[in-house]
């Protein structure tokens, strides 16, 4: 799904009333529309990396060959395991633009860990949108089947930690993000989806078009074999995007919910100093976290705590990336004998 309507070119955010404005037939662009902004030279000036953190590899699955970035923190010490969080881009961004906008690789350099950023081929689709809404023709599946090709390429020529794994995504990404969890639950130990469309609300572009509307209802999720469970999920969803209806965060988080037999807690109000207020609303199982959703007032579509004067980024915040890191901190640890 297309990110945005038309470029970002001051690092003021849209009001309220301009991003309503915005007419519902807007949204037939998302999927095959305009040629999309060009944010990778700004992108670039923003995320200092140097060459022996910031790579570049390959990875080739079902849907063909796709490249991605790595980003692995400086002064690592032999022996050294390290997290993996795998980064899935939106519609008209590349490696580049979704580290700046994030600001993920100066988070994985203090906390320590790695950040993988698959990118989308435009021979796959014009405007680097994953395809995640593609799965009745299987597109979906083959995308998400190459980047699990490039997980375990990692895990076997990177110090990758595989009881540490996460993968997150924004928009197009997230709608990725969510498939994977759900057709590989036991690769990743959390999962955050920001901005994005649940598995099984799509099947073709038309359908996507109608989920982003928020006119698509959930189909239950199909039971896991072998007494698995879906990774811990973090939604995060702004009130007013007018991309993809706030109604599918609740979806998401009440998809993995029922899945799991989980029950909502009662939401609570967080706002920190002139951050949007946003509210959080945990989903448990006999104790153990399945979901958490993150509605966070006043936010369109666009990374939450984003880095200034990019497009899909709202410095306002909360800060998404911290939110998510802890969030998959609190998974790692339950994994390895923690309480949920």
């Amino acid at each position: 799904m297309k990110l945005a309507l038309k470029p970002v070119k001051k690092p003021r955010k849209p009001s309220v009333a301009q991003q309503k404005s915005i007419r519902p037939s807007t949204a037939k662009r998302v999927l095959a529309g305009p040629a999309p902004i060009s944010t990778a030279r700004s992108a670039r000036a923003q995320e200092r990396t140097t060459p022996s953190q910031w790579t570049t590899g390959i990875a080739s699955g079902a849907s063909g060959v796709r490249r991605y970035r790595l980003f692995k923190p400086s002064g690592m010490h032999r022996g050294e395991s390290l997290p993996l969080v795998v980064m899935l881009h939106g519609c008209a961004q590349d490696a580049h633009a979704l580290a700046a906008s994030t600001k993920m690789n100066r988070l994985a350099q203090v906390e320590r860990f790695m950040v993988l950023y698959p990118e989308q081929d435009r021979l796959a689709n014009l405007q680097n949108c994953w395809n995640w809404y593609d799965t009745r023709a299987g597109r979906a599946q083959r995308e998400a089947d190459t980047i699990v090709s490039a997980v375990d390429h990692l895990c076997l020529t990177q110090p990758v930690d595989p009881q540490r794994m996460a993968v997150v995504g924004l928009s197009a990404g997230a709608g990725l993000a969510g498939l994977l969890a759900v057709h590989q639950p036991q690769r990743f130990q959390a999962v955050v989806m920001h901005s994005g469309i649940a598995p099984g609300l799509a099947s073709s572009s038309a359908t996507a078009l109608a989920a982003m509307r928020g006119r698509r209802v959930a189909i239950p999720l199909a039971p896991l074999a072998g007494g698995l469970h879906l990774p811990a999920i973090l939604v995060i969803q702004g009130s007013i995007d007018p991309i993809v209806a706030p109604s599918n965060g609740a979806q998401a988080a009440h998809l993995w919910a029922d899945r799991e037999g989980a029950r909502a807690g009662k939401p609570r109000s967080v706002q920190r100093g002139k951050r949007y207020p946003t509210m959080i609303t945990d989903f448990r199982c006999q104790g153990r976290l399945v979901a958490t959703l993150c509605l966070i007032q006043g936010l369109g579509h666009a990374w939450s705590g984003g880095a200034p004067g990019l497009a899909y980024s709202d410095p306002k915040g909360p800060d998404a990336s911290r939110m998510a890191w802890s969030f998959m901190q609190r998974q790692f640890a339950t994994q390895a004998g923690g309480t949920g």
